[in-house]
């Protein structure tokens, strides 16, 4: 949710249509309502995320009523408390006393239609309760003004952007000062002696040098999320936001970025593009499933990549160990190798592993010349995902 009163950038709007191609009316009519803090679709936009993001297919009031009803416990593990709140607009300490009472129950199941039929006439979700083409757009616009938010909020884009690594090149020589450099690139230890060679009292303009900047080469990118069952709810739509955050950020600065979604097998797959919008929906259609296979997402991965001399680097984002083939780590290890042997670097983003799971991860970062990030709370993981990037810079 945006704060109250604060409004997206211009450029940041005129961002998002450049690398987005020619938007429909729909989307363009949806992404104005977005940007203008329409509450009520913004709150439609959250209940169509969280539904993909638990897994939910179709909205269903009757099934969704009756599991309330009947075990509200079981029901807040099947849709999740966020879903649940936005579905009947009550917190979860009203459901838990007040469920019992018939007429609560009444104006429930009310409130549970009602919602559903509100999306309906937007169109957001079909008659039978499916999630439209619409709905789907109208969750990524939300997800990803949610996130452009989020990282103005902690200074990673606009004026108070605040990264280690700089985007400008590697410092490698320098030259004099001349008007429109960067005052941030002046060489003070060069400026100085060059001051003290001339046996001048103090740094006279001439005496300024700056370094030179040696450009960085095309940088493709593949963000790989594991889709298995454990990352269901908020993790994943932690994950998802954190891949629209690489993804805005890459496209910016001209590199293309990847998707690959594993569970027990590839879910999905895009090509590295400076295709943003196509990302965006990609990635707002991930849903958890099943187990975990690292070793065929990362031989997926190679194939990904393009046979060019450029940086080509695999982020994997994984909460547990692979469990799919004879021997799954040792396979794991094998394609790391392979992807190596392939001019790939691989950083690892492990969430609540094991020691066994860390073992494997640390070992997976090494042999794959990237880095390891080991991570407990998820709410930071877009900062981790674009640290990573700006690292290859």
């Amino acid at each position: 949710m945006f704060p109250s009163g604060e409004n997206i950038d211009v450029e940041d709007t005129k961002n998002i249509d450049e690398l987005s191609g020619n938007l429909g009316s729909d989307e363009t009519g949806l992404m104005h309502s977005v940007m203008e803090s329409d509450k009520k679709v913004i709150d439609e936009g959250h209940l169509i995320i969280d539904s993909i993001n638990q897994g939910i297919f179709s909205f269903n009031p009757d099934m969704i009523y009756e599991h309330l009803v009947k075990d509200y416990n079981m029901s807040k593990k099947l849709y999740g408390e966020t879903f649940l709140r936005e579905i009947t607009g009550e917190d979860s300490e009203s459901l838990r006393k007040n469920l019992k009472f018939p007429e609560y129950q009444r104006q429930l199941k009310k409130k549970i239609k009602d919602k559903i039929e509100g999306l309906k006439d937007n169109s957001f979700i079909g008659k039978e309760g499916e999630i439209t083409e619409k709905g789907i757009e109208l969750a990524g616009l939300t997800l990803y003004f949610e996130e452009l938010d989020n990282l103005k909020a902690k200074g990673l884009i606009g004026e108070r952007v605040n990264k280690k690594f700089s985007l400008y090149g590697e410092k490698y020589d320098s030259r004099l000062y001349k008007k429109g450099d960067r005052y941030k690139d002046i060489d003070i230890k060069g400026s100085v002696k060059r001051a003290v060679r001339r046996k001048h009292d103090k740094l006279d303009i001439k005496d300024i040098n700056v370094f030179r900047k040696e450009s960085k080469g095309k940088i493709y990118l593949v963000y790989a999320l594991d889709a298995s069952g454990s990352m269901r709810g908020e993790k994943i739509k932690l994950c998802k936001k954190a891949g629209i955050a690489l993804a805005y950020k890459a496209i910016q600065e001209k590199d293309e970025v990847g998707l690959l979604v594993f569970g027990s097998g590839i879910e999905n797959r895009v090509r590295p593009t400076h295709d943003f919008n196509l990302l965006l929906k990609e990635i707002i259609n991930i849903r958890a499933k099943k187990e975990t296979d690292i070793a065929t997402t990362i031989k997926e991965a190679i194939e990904m990549f393009p046979d060019e001399n450029a940086t080509k680097h695999l982020i994997v984002i994984t909460d547990g160990l692979p469990t799919v083939g004879v021997n799954p780590e040792k396979e794991t290890l094998d394609a790391v190798g392979e992807a190596v042997f392939n001019g790939i670097t691989i950083s690892v983003i492990g969430v609540n592993l094991d020691e066994e799971g860390e073992d494997l991860v640390r070992k997976m970062s090494e042999i794959g010349n990237g880095k390891l990030y080991i991570i407990k709370n998820l709410e930071n993981l877009d900062q981790v995902v674009l640290q990573d990037y700006y690292s290859l810079n």
